[in-house]
């Protein structure tokens, strides 16, 4: 076949097949994107029949990467990053480091070298932020309290992995055995690393969030939506690419910056939704080519090792995890959720071998043992995270400790004893704290109506008790944390939360504790909004109804006025 058309073919193989397969997978009621990776194993250079070209596969997937991290960004604000700094700075690390020493020690088992175990048992510790964003979307969770501490800690991830892949080449001699780490080199480098990173980020929150709103609101003028998709799309790859030429940053994290800093236009909801479609195709290009790098005779060669790596990534990991977020005094539901979105290996970890297989330190089976954990992981992820829930009750029903944990003494999971009447008794409970709950706390206090925030961030109900208001930390779906907030004697419930999961568990749990309670509830899902209103569950606010109401309300009363004889 031309060279010419290599691209032409390799996405007309890749959509094609994953297509096909992602139907079969999902009639076999599995992920689709089990399909996707079975679909790049077979146009993969380690199968029979036609073979796709990885190099242009590889670039299509950065694209996948570039503009799946913009879209993270336009819903996750500096300040949703900064409220979970917290858990996610100290958590990444100690994950990062309790995962590499367990691949270290496995390597170092099989007779590896200092450099080599060191980048494999890196390479096994960060997560593959696409797998992580599509679990959570799929789930209806990215926007949660859970969703962004997760997306935080592999903000944190990443920004580590800058630091080691620009590291590891300068160290490389003496991680071989073969020379000396000159330590003045490596300090030299770690700061301009650190200068890099710093003033690109810097860059973005300065300029950026002044200038790229600017530049799509000038587009927006001009009416035409090629304009403002071409605008979105060129700023999410252009910003990307320019991070890395640039600053040295990775493609994901400058594209998360840029949509970070399109958030505050007013059209980044717009910007969100022109650029979908080619999100979803080019994450699925992203897994075709994860499928092509994996050959399947390792399964066969090394089936012990595979499994060793793979328990590592799925259960050594999130074990790690799971007791640090615990160790943080979050709810075992957070524990599970912050877990399962580790429980896989991806992007950086390609990035990692391959950097550690040029400077010779990984040995030749390394990379294969990394892309099949990589592929199973990522295969079983999404039957990772539907285990959350069914896991959570188990444990708890059969074990002591974690009820124990689970009822432990936290200052932020009930209100101070000083707290005065009027928050105990006839009062609103307001669960979440988001761009709504805000809002809406807002209004109470301008009206002076008593309230109480029920929110699952701890590092939230600490900023709003230090600022005097009512609070307490949890997961709302847990009679215990509603029990806290006084349900039994409150006015009304407002579930302004977008996790709408367990929406209707938390209704019950009020309706339990409070037959009399009015109950207010946001949906942006229509078919959960018939659900709720055909149960009885109270006034149920549907944020497109809504806002087509109010559209239309000011639109009446405006032609009402112009209507009105003088």
């Amino acid at each position: 076949m031309p060279h010419s058309v290599s691209l032409i073919s390799t996405i007309a193989a890749g959509l094609g097949l994953a297509l096909i397969f992602g139907f079969i997978a999902a009639r076999m009621k599995l992920p689709s994107l089990v399909g996707y990776l079975f679909a790049g194993v077979l146009i993969g250079p380690f199968t029979p029949g036609f073979v796709a070209d990885a190099a242009i596969a590889s670039q299509l997937a950065e694209i996948g990467v570039m503009l799946l991290m913009f879209g993270v960004g336009l819903h996750f604000s500096l300040d949703d990053l900064l409220a979970v700094r917290k858990i996610a700075v100290p958590g990444a690390v100690v994950q990062m480091t309790v995962a590499t020493a367990l691949g270290m020690g496995l390597a170092h088992w099989w007779g590896w070298n200092l450099g080599g175990a060191l980048v494999f048992g890196l390479s096994l510790s960060v997560a593959s932020t696409v797998v992580l964003l599509r679990a959570l979307e799929t789930r209806g969770v990215l926007d949660s309290a859970n969703g962004r501490i997760a997306v935080g800690w592999l903000v944190v991830e990443d920004l580590a992995m800058v630091l080691v892949l620009v590291l590891l080449p300068p160290l490389g001699g003496w991680l071989s055995g073969q020379g000396e780490a000159d330590a003045n080199t490596l300090w030299k480098t770690l700061g301009i690393t650190l200068l890099q990173v710093g003033g690109f980020v810097a860059l973005m929150l300065v300029v950026g969030r002044r200038f790229f709103p600017w530049v799509l609101w000038q587009v927006q003028r001009t009416g035409s939506r090629e304009l403002f998709t071409l605008c979105v799309v060129s700023a999410a790859v252009g910003i990307a690419f320019g991070a890395t030429a640039l600053f040295g940053v990775s493609f994901a994290l400058g594209a998360f910056f840029a949509g970070m800093v399109m958030r505050e236009s007013e059209f980044s909801h717009r910007a969100a939704e022109e650029s979908l479609p080619l999100r979803d195709a080019f994450a699925v290009l992203f897994f075709v080519s994860v499928g092509m790098l994996f050959d399947p005779w390792v399964l066969v060669e090394r089936p012990l090792q595979v499994l060793a790596v793979v328990a590592i990534i799925v259960v050594g990991k999130s074990l790690a995890a799971a007791v640090l977020v615990m160790a943080f005094r979050y709810p075992l539901n957070t524990a599970l959720t912050v877990s399962a979105s580790l429980a896989q290996i991806g992007e950086f970890s390609f990035i990692l071998v391959a950097l550690g297989a040029s400077l010779g330190l990984l040995p030749p089976e390394g990379q294969s043992l990394v892309l099949s954990g990589a592929l199973i992981s990522i295969a079983l992820n999404q039957l990772v995270f539907k285990s959350v829930e069914p896991l959570q009750r188990w444990i708890l029903a059969r074990s002591a400790l974690a009820r124990k944990l689970e009822a432990r003494d936290d200052p932020t999971a009930e209100l101070p004893a000083s707290t005065e009447e009027k928050y105990l008794s006839r009062q609103v409970v307001l669960v979440g704290y988001g761009r709504v709950g805000q809002r809406i706390a807002q209004a109470l206090m301008a009206n002076q109506l008593p309230f109480v925030v029920v929110e699952q961030n701890r590092e939230v109900v600490e900023r709003l008790r230090e600022q005097g208001l009512m609070a307490v930390s949890g997961d709302a779906a847990e009679p215990v944390v509603l029990v806290q907030a006084h349900i039994a004697n409150a006015r009304m419930l407002v579930i302004a939360t977008p996790d709408t999961l367990n929406v209707r568990q938390m209704i019950n749990i009020a309706r339990t504790l409070n037959p009399e309670i009015e109950i207010v509830v946001r949906t942006h899902n229509e078919a959960e909004a018939k659900l709720l209103e055909s149960e009885n569950a109270g006034r149920i606010f549907l944020g497109e109804e809504e806002l087509a109401q109010s559209m239309t309300r000011h639109v009446l009363e405006r032609s009402a006025i112009e209507q009105t004889p003088t």
